[in-house]
């Protein structure tokens, strides 16, 4: 039998439209089972605090379990890879965040490339660094700091809490653009022995997360300088951001969800429909707040660019600093 073009156009059209109907049908119906969040961490931080809270909303939202898994290890390379190489159908996806960006540009090895193998689904909160000295410490602002730093190069010692870690990478900006010299204390990751140090007065500054330093400042035992995002933080309303004296200083941490590359767009935009509702639930903004951190809800091609910006940023930084792993 023998089909007339038209017929035969309207066949062949048919099997070319299987594939996008596929997805839609499949997006209709996830999740129809239990999704993983893979994160690089290690349990009772506050990526996996995070992570926690957006699974506990999405499966409220969904009706499915949204399951945290911890993997960590390699500064989150090992979570990263395991995400790249997991089926791209929406249930498995990667707790990202600001230290993904910075390996983009640090590891020279890495068997994946974070920015074309993930997906960018959601960003969920950012959170800022801040800047702080012993109270004993002759700068009270970042002007004096400035000024004194640059009467005296390479006296003032500041911790660096892991190589190419999120703190370090802020402090190298800052002396970038303040064009100023500071001698840098290595520290393994982490901040409380940093904090102690600097409490006891056996080091100058730091650039630490706020949560890990806000009630040391609120006791009277540190005093912030400033904050690292480009405003004020709501935390520490009366603390300046470093941005009021170095104009366009900026350095967020940041944390979202990513999927594997190839995702469906249908249920890429589908969780990025649930995450960025479940933000807007007061009770998640106070959460994020007790965490020192505020909503960061984007749409997913919008939080595709801030990562893309945010990694060649942070390359530039990484090296004109000369920052390399041992």
């Amino acid at each position: 039998m023998r089909l007339s073009r038209r017929r035969f156009m309207t066949l062949t059209g048919g099997f070319a439209a299987l594939p996008s109907f596929s997805h839609l049908a499949s997006a209709q119906t996830y999740p129809s089972r239990p999704v993983r969040i893979i994160v690089g961490y290690g349990p009772g931080g506050v990526a996996d605090i995070l992570a926690r809270l957006l699974g506990q909303a999405l499966s409220e939202r969904l009706g499915q379990p949204f399951i945290v898994e911890n993997r960590p290890g390699a500064s989150t390379n090992l979570a990263t890879e395991a995400v790249v190489r997991a089926p791209a159908d929406g249930y498995t996806l990667l707790l990202v965040n600001l230290t993904n960006a910075l390996n983009t540009t640090l590891y020279q090895d890495l068997r994946f490339d974070f920015t074309t193998d993930i997906s960018p689904v959601a960003g969920i909160a950012q959170a800022p660094l801040v800047m702080a000295v012993n109270p004993s410490f002759p700068a009270k602002t970042v002007p004096e700091f400035i000024a004194y730093a640059k009467a005296n190069p390479g006296k003032v010692t500041v911790a660096i809490a892991g190589v190419g870690s999120p703190p370090h990478i802020a402090e190298e900006l800052f002396k970038i653009m303040a064009g100023v010299q500071l001698y840098e204390v290595p520290y393994s990751a982490g901040s409380a022995p940093a904090l102690a140090d600097l409490m006891a007065g056996r080091l100058d500054v730091t650039f630490d997360p706020l949560l890990s330093s806000i009630e040391y400042i609120r006791s009277g035992k540190l005093r912030a300088l400033a904050v690292t995002t480009a405003t004020r933080a709501e935390m520490l309303p009366n603390v300046p951001a470093v941005a009021e004296f170095i104009p366009d200083y900026e350095a967020n941490t940041w944390v979202g969800i990513g999927a594997p590359k190839n995702t469906p767009t249908e249920i890429i935009d589908r969780l990025n429909k649930e995450i960025n509702a479940a933000l807007a639930d007061p009770q998640m903004k106070s959460r994020l707040a007790d965490l020192g951190a505020s909503t960061f809800a984007t749409p997913a091609a919008e939080f595709r660019t801030f990562i893309a910006k945010d990694t060649d940023k942070w390359a530039k930084v990484i090296r004109t600093a000369g920052i390399k792993l041992n």
